[in-house]
């Protein structure tokens, strides 16, 4: 009886979590197949900066689509 109760929960508990778990597998694997890891968001390289409309200043990227983003090589 107490072997039932355990795999039912277990069971329930994996139905109510298996969204998320896919999730996590589907993103983790998006994610290693293809991704710069590299670029963030925040960041451009410099041909990105002045195809945006913004000049290279230092670090960073001022003016244009792509204003205030760092610059990496």
């Amino acid at each position: 009886m107490g072997i039932r109760r355990i795999l039912a929960a277990v069971f329930a508990t994996a139905a109510l979590a298996g969204l998320g778990l896919t999730g996590a597998a589907t993103a983790t694997a998006t994610t290693a197949q293809g991704a710069p890891t590299y670029v963030t968001p925040s960041q451009v390289t410099p041909d990105q900066c002045r195809e945006g409309g913004g000049t290279v200043e230092g670090f960073g990227c001022v003016g244009g689509a792509d204003d205030g983003r760092l610059i990496v090589d």
